[in-house]
């Protein structure tokens, strides 16, 4: 748990009621941000820093009084998440939220420019991380489809699989999917990230089972992924994104696969195409990243080009040697002389007085 500051060391003053919204700058930052998942993240990251600033009187962005906020108080909260082991992932967020809400002050006239440069100025934590999260090989996979049932609770399961690791689809881009955006193995994303439409491929597999699931489904135009009652009643609405997370737990406990997010489906799509030797930029668009440097993260190639270079070295270790019988072990013979010739010391007698 992050260390937190006493109420009588608050750094910013706390609003008790807020003001009007179009004057309070994280709000006003946060409208402008075109997700929905984006905001959501950068609230959290606000109220986090919130929390900080005014000494745990405020969990709220929106109740702080980001006109009194300045440059010295940034990088209080910086250090102080450096102290209590913060990944440096979630500083970086957390200090581009606090940045982009002090540029909306200043465009609101609250404060002058230089305020405004001096805190923007504060720098980012460089670290190097490995990835998060983890690959879900093929087997552990095909232990996923093998947990499907034959039932249309089963086939409704086997579809999201094909989505998630067939096509690399974020949990909120398939259960915003329609019927309509599925097409002879085409799916196209209208709900993406940053508000980007893109086109992908059902791999072969990957469409018969979503061909399965629509005969369970029916064809009345809505959500393509639905939720089913107990008895196999498929309703008519769409499935929630915590409910895809709460289905693949469930099948990972039946085909007893190690847990995992449903962002390492996507993050082992990209892997297992790179693998395969597929054009970066490619599976860049097919995985919707704003950059190819973010395609790169899911690369495994040079952690096996690593791997391959570390084999090259030879460590010449043979396991103990089996002694045969009347054999003494080393360094339990008698004791040697010393080099010089002096006789060894008595026992309990030391070599300095």
């Amino acid at each position: 748990m992050m260390a937190q500051m006493s109420s009588d060391r608050a750094l910013v003053p706390v609003v008790a009621v807020p003001g009007a919204p179009d004057q309070n700058p994280a709000i006003v930052y946060l409208a402008g941000k075109p997700s929905a998942v984006g905001r959501r993240g950068l609230q959290r990251s606000l109220d986090r820093a919130a929390e900080i600033l005014t000494g745990g009187l405020s969990k709220s962005a929106l109740t702080v009084n980001w006109v009194e906020v300045r440059y010295q108080h940034v990088m209080a909260m910086r250090s102080l998440l450096l102290d209590s082991n913060v990944r440096p992932a979630t500083i970086n967020h957390t200090l581009a939220a606090v940045r982009g809400t002090i540029r909306e002050a200043w465009r609101l006239e609250l404060i002058d420019a230089e305020t405004k440069e001096r805190i923007v100025a504060v720098s980012n934590v460089k670290a190097t991380m490995l990835p998060a999260g983890r690959h879900v090989d093929v087997g552990e996979v095909a232990a996923l489809f093998r947990a499907c049932t034959d039932t249309p609770v089963g086939a409704r399961d086997a579809a999201m699989l094909a989505l998630l690791y067939g096509c690399g689809l974020r949990r909120s881009e398939a259960v915003a999917l329609l019927l309509d955006d599925y097409h002879e193995g085409a799916v196209t994303i209208r709900h993406g990230k940053g508000r980007k439409e893109r086109i992908v491929y059902v791999p072969s597999g990957g469409k018969e089972a979503i061909v399965a699931w629509i005969a369970h489904r029916g064809s009345w135009s809505g959500a393509l992924l639905a939720p089913v009652r107990k008895g196999g009643h498929v309703q008519h609405r769409a499935m929630t994104a915590q409910a895809v997370l709460l289905r693949l737990r469930f099948l990972s406990r039946l085909a007893h696969v190690p847990d995992f997010s449903p962002h390492d489906l996507r993050r082992s799509f990209v892997g297992e195409l790179l693998d395969a030797g597929a054009d970066i930029s490619s599976v860049q668009q097919l995985a919707g990243h704003a950059s190819v440097t973010t395609t790169q993260r899911y690369d495994r190639r040079p952690e096996e080009a690593k791997r391959r270079t570390a084999e090259m070295l030879h460590i010449p270790y043979h396991g103990p040697r089996l002694l045969a019988s009347g054999d003494t072990p080393p360094g339990t013979g008698p004791a040697e002389a010393p080099a010089t010739g002096d006789p060894p010391p008595a026992d309990g007698v030391g070599l300095s007085r």
